[in-house]
C-alpha cells in the first residue's frame, strides 16, 4: 500500500521515491538510488510466487502453478485457468461468463518459483498487534478474543468472524458450509491454534515457538526457536539439533552444516500486557512497544519483534 508501480508493471518503489528512467532503480527525492524490487503474489504456501499481474493455482502435481491473469479462476482439471469472473467449461475447452457475454478459450499455468526472501527466514516472527503475542513466519495473526491472539497457519490470510477460522488470501469465509470460497472453488476452513506463552519462570515468559534462555544479565531471554540450544555467550542461540560455533559466529550440525546463529531478546514479564506506547520509526510510522524499528529492502520501516 506504501509503494509506487513502475512503468514496467512488475515492479515498484517505497514512497518517497520513483522509478528511474530504465525501470531498474528507485530514486529518493534526494537522489540517492536502490535497486528496484520485483512485484511478486505470495502463493498459500508460503514458498512460491507468481508474478503480480498473475494468480496462484495448485496443478496437477500438486505444485503451485501461475495463471497469466489477476484473480484468474482456477480449473478443476488443475492444468487451465480462466479469467476474473468466468467459469470452466472443461467439456468445451472455454471459459464462460454466468451472463453469457464472455467466451474465450481456456489459459494454462506456468510453473510458479520459490520465493527468495531474505535469510534467515525460518528465524523470523510475526509480531501480533498486543505488541506480546507472535506467531511463525508465514502464519498469521488472527484475534481469538479481546485479550488473545492466534495462528493461521498462512501468510496473509483471512481471519473468519467467528474467531476460530482462517482461510487463504483471496477467499472469504464461508461459515455456513465451513468452507474457503473463491471462484475456483472451495477448501475447509482452517483452525486457529492459541498463542500459548512460554513460561521461563514465575514472572517471566517468551511468545509460543521460543525457547526461554538466560542473558549475560542473568535474565531471561527468548530464542526465537522450538527447543533452541542456549549458546554459552548468553547472546545467541542456535536451533535443535547444532551446536554453537563462537569462532564462526555459526550454528554447526554433526555433518558439517552451518547456519547462522541467531539473536535472543529479553523476555516479558508474565502476563504480557505492554505498558508503554509505540516504538515511533519516524513521524509516520511506529512499531509495537518492546520491537526495534529496522529498514527493509525497498527503504520502508520494518519491525523486529
Amino acid at each position: 500500500p506504501q509503494s509506487v508501480p513502475c512503468a514496467r508493471g512488475d515492479r515498484c518503489c517505497p514512497r518517497g521515491s520513483h522509478c528511474s528512467a530504465d525501470g531498474e532503480s528507485c530514486v529518493t527525492d534526494l537522489g540517492k538510488e536502490t535497486r528496484v524490487a520485483p512485484r511478486a503474489v505470495p502463493c498459500p504456501d508460503g514458498q512460491s510466487e507468481c508474478p503480480d499481474d498473475a494468480t496462484c493455482c495448485v496443478t496437477s502435481s500438486g505444485a503451485w502453478g501461475c495463471c497469466p491473469m489477476p484473480q484468474a479462476s482456477c480449473c478443476a482439471d488443475k492444468v487451465h485457468c480462466c479469467p476474473h469472473a468466468t467459469i470452466c467449461d472443461l467439456t468445451r475447452g472455454r471459459c464462460v461468463s454466468p451472463t453469457g457475454d464472455t467466451d474465450v478459450p481456456l489459459s494454462t499455468s506456468f510453473p510458479a518459483w520459490k520465493r527468495q526472501p531474505p535469510a534467515p527466514v525460518a528465524l523470523r516472527q510475526v509480531l501480533c498487534p498486543d505488541g506480546h503475542s507472535a506467531c511463525p513466519d508465514g502464519a498469521t495473526c488472527c484475534q481469538l478474543s479481546p485479550t488473545q491472539y492466534g495462528c493461521c497457519p498462512l501468510q496473509n490470510a483471512v481471519c473468519c468472524s467467528d474467531r476460530q477460522h482462517c482461510c487463504p488470501q483471496g477467499t472469504t469465509c464461508d461459515l455456513i458450509h465451513s468452507t474457503c470460497t473463491s471462484l475456483g472453488g472451495s477448501t475447509p476452513l482452517a483452525v486457529l491454534p492459541t498463542v500459548r506463552d512460554v513460561k521461563c519462570d514465575e514472572k517471566t515468559s517468551c511468545p509460543n515457538g521460543n525457547t526461554c534462555c538466560r542473558l549475560s544479565s542473568g535474565a531471561w531471554g527468548c530464542c526465537p526457536l522450538e527447543q533452541a540450544v542456549c549458546c554459552p555467550d548468553h547472546v545467541h542461540c542456535c536451533p535443535q539439533g547444532y551446536t554453537c560455533d563462537p569462532e564462526g559466529g555459526s550454528c554447526l550440525q554433526g555433518g558439517g552444516t552451518r547456519q547462522p546463529w541467531v539473536r535472543k531478546t529479553p523476555a516479558l514479564p508474565r502476563g504480557g500486557q505492554v505498558t508503554s506506547g509505540n516504538v515511533k520509526c519516524d513521524e509516520e510510522t511506529s512499531c509495537p512497544d518492546g520491537s526495534t524499528c529496522c529498514r527493509m529492502s525497498l527503504g520502508t520501516w520494518g519491525c523486529c519483534p
